[in-house]
């Protein structure tokens, strides 16, 4: 069961429903609409209905029955067949299903509402609430022109809407930004173009640049790739690049994509002096800001493009509690830490992929061939039963089975994997962006956005997939069949006309998971400018935290009160986030970096302009290479930058230390094992 609705504001609503027994009709209607109803399960029946919808669908020589988007791809008959076929094994391998139906519900769109729930997202509540809190004003204080502009037009809609509304008085907008009217024009502003970044004003060539693969990230093709190669750059925030596009400019109609691997740029991502860095690399607490920056930023980003950021408004999400298939991740992933403690990936999900990396990645046709659906039945049956008792036999099961478990088990998520709230995000950034590296560019906010279940889960299931294309000479799975397979599975729903858009989807959600298994190392690196805003927001917020404390008379009177107690003199400003052994003055530019697993548990060490992050590493090797614990020998140990403007940081080998320390001085060192 699916519904649109559209409330003043014209914002689509989109609901999904991942695949389970109740809403097969739903599914026959959608997908299968013009298929001969059949009651026969066998393989040739299902493939014969696949080849005819397929011929029905594609074919060129009749005038077409809706207005061609650019979504829509110059797709061969077998992608096309790859696609519908993944579509009716996924109809048929629940029909004899017994399970209830997960259920998400949708509360309808209010006006004023939607710029409301943005602003809770971006963690500006206080902006709503008007309180005065620190972490809203720390936000605020950091935001670049383009950011600070979607803020403000996004508070100035929902402030008109509550004054139509005659409800509580607002604050003005001009509290908040400083600015003299309270009706700004939010059209972006032009800036000088950046080429590194991708963007290239109207009329102007592209400029390409030829770099070498030495310190940076290389994302991109290893045969038949184009001998130019693209530089990324994450200095500068993606919207602040972005030029104002002409009024008269349109959208090229009827955009084709090509299924060839040689048809992708190559992008490579120059590290700074910072480094780069990973999703894992930082603190929840500090993930939790980058996810509200990263969301401003997309809408500054697509407002910037002119494309409407439409997102799905889901009230509750229904699901089991207990069990593997149908389960929350969240859930999944607290039953499961129960027994190994800071896993981050469901057991079930590893077990599959590792089941699969082992034997079946050249395997002919895997993902693409299904499996016996009542072999899979009982699989499914059995693996619920014994699953935790580690009494399941992983010998019986086939590959091509092992392959439908893993498929089964991402549609059967309550919610899914890319978050139902985006889902429209991610079609979006295919149907009104044309070019690749701003596609790219959207596609990597948007995985900044990601509940940390759900990135780290699909952050293993591209990994799996880029093996499995890896593997293409003997399983016979380029990218593109990969992707056409994959993609029923994470980003089927239903419109209005379900089996013209979703012949249009095929070609754009397939696309999208090529990007997302081509350029995942991008993805999962996170933008330096984010991280340049989070450690301004840090700041910001410590410095608000001094000022009310000085005039807090409660405080300063209990601190002299212990001050007195303990008979000694008030510590400097700033110690307390420093253990005993860092408290002693040190001379500019040296740090003291802390080892607690090494026989040296510390060591003062001199910067300079060409010290990097693994040169301490190495020292602490060196003079430690025969007092270390074994088993510590056996870890990855990486240097970690502590407090002061960061929460915690995992420093990127070939990062500059000078550099770093300079834009956090006030910052602990510590050497200890990379989080998994």
């Amino acid at each position: 069961m699916t519904m649109e609705m559209k409330d003043s504001g014209s914002v689509v609503l989109t609901a999904y429903h991942p695949h389970s027994p109740a809403r097969i009709p739903g599914m026959e209607q959608s997908f299968v609409q013009d298929i001969p109803p059949s009651h026969s399960p066998a393989s040739r029946k299902s493939v014969s209905r696949c080849r005819r919808i397929n011929r029905m669908l594609s074919n060129e020589s009749a005038p077409p029955a809706f207005s061609r988007s650019n979504s829509q791809a110059s797709m061969d008959s077998t992608s096309m067949e790859d696609f519908w076929c993944e579509v009716e094994s996924i109809k048929e391998s629940r029909e004899d299903g017994s399970e209830e139906a997960m259920l998400l519900e949708f509360k309808p769109a209010d006006e004023g509402e939607l710029e409301a729930e943005w602003l809770q997202d971006v963690g500006l509540s206080t902006l709503i609430s008007g309180a005065e809190e620190e972490d809203g004003q720390a936000l605020l204080s950091t935001l670049t022109r383009t950011q600070a502009a979607a803020v403000q037009k996004r508070y100035n809609t929902y402030t008109q809407t509550l004054r139509k509304k005659n409800k509580h008085t607002v604050r003005d907008v001009r509290d908040i930004f400083g600015t003299s009217d309270s009706s700004p024009t939010f059209e972006t502003v032009p800036v000088s173009p950046v080429s590194s970044n991708g963007i290239q004003l109207p009329g102007q060539k592209p400029v390409w640049k030829s770099v070498s693969s030495k310190s940076c990230l290389d994302c991109g093709i290893d045969k038949g790739s184009p001998s130019i190669t693209e530089e990324l750059s994450y200095e500068v925030s993606f919207s602040e690049s972005i030029t104002v596009l002409p009024k008269t400019q349109e959208w090229p109609k009827n955009q084709r994509f090509k299924k060839e691997d040689s048809a992708l740029p190559k992008f490579i991502v120059r590290k700074s002096r910072f480094g780069l860095t990973e999703v894992g690399d930082l603190s929840p607490e500090d993930m939790k800001k980058i996810r509200y920056l990263s969301l401003i930023e997309l809408t500054a980003f697509y407002d910037a493009l002119g494309v409407e950021l439409k997102r799905n408004r889901v009230e509750r999400v229904r699901g089991r509690e207990n069990g593997l298939f149908g389960v929350p991740l969240t859930v999944l992933l607290e039953n499961d830490q129960k027994k190994v403690p800071g896993i981050k990936v469901p057991l079930i999900f590893q077990k599959l992929l590792l089941k699969l990396e082992e034997t079946g990645l050249e395997t002919e046709g895997i993902l693409r061939v299904p499996g016996s659906a009542s072999r899979v039945k009982n699989l499914h049956q059995e693996l619920e039963a014994k699953f935790y008792d580690d009494t399941f036999d992983w010998d019986q099961v086939r590959n091509n089975d092992a392959a439908g478990l893993l498929k089964m088990f991402i549609r059967e998520l309550p919610s899914p994997l890319f978050t139902v709230e985006y889902l429209p995000a991610f079609i979006t950034l295919v149907e009104k962006i044309s070019k690749i590296k701003l596609q790219l560019q959207a596609l990597h906010l948007l995985i900044m956005l990601m509940p940390e279940a759900n990135r780290d889960t699909a952050k293993a299931f591209l990994q799996f997939l880029k093996k499995v294309v890896a593997n293409e000479g003997k399983n016979k799975m380029n990218l593109w069949n990969v992707s056409m397979i994959v993609a029923p599975n994470l980003f089927i729903y239903k419109g209005k006309r379900a089996n013209q858009q979703e012949m249009q989807a095929a070609a754009t959600t397939a696309h999208i998971v090529r990007l997302l298994i081509r350029y995942q190392d991008i993805l999962w690196t996170v933008p330096s400018f984010l991280i340049s805003q989070v450690r301004k927001m840090n700041e910001a917020a410590m410095n608000n935290s001094k000022r009310q404390l000085m005039f807090d008379k409660g405080v300063r009177k209990l601190l002299r009160r212990k001050t007195m107690e303990r008979e000694r003199p008030e510590r400097p400003e700033g110690a307390v986030t420093f253990p005993p052994y860092l408290q002693s003055d040190i001379p500019e530019g040296v740090i003291r970096v802390y080892a607690p697993l090494h026989s040296k548990v510390s060591m003062a060490i001199q910067l300079n302009s060409q010290t990097k992050a693994k040169d301490i590493l190495a020292r602490f090797h060196c003079e430690n290479s025969h007092g270390s614990s074994q088993s510590m020998r056996g870890q990855i140990q990486s240097l970690h930058e502590i407090g002061g403007n960061i929460g915690q940081h995992c420093l990127d080998p070939d990062a500059f230390m000078l550099d770093v320390y300079r834009a956090n001085p006030q910052a602990e060192w510590v050497i200890k094992p990379k989080a998994s």
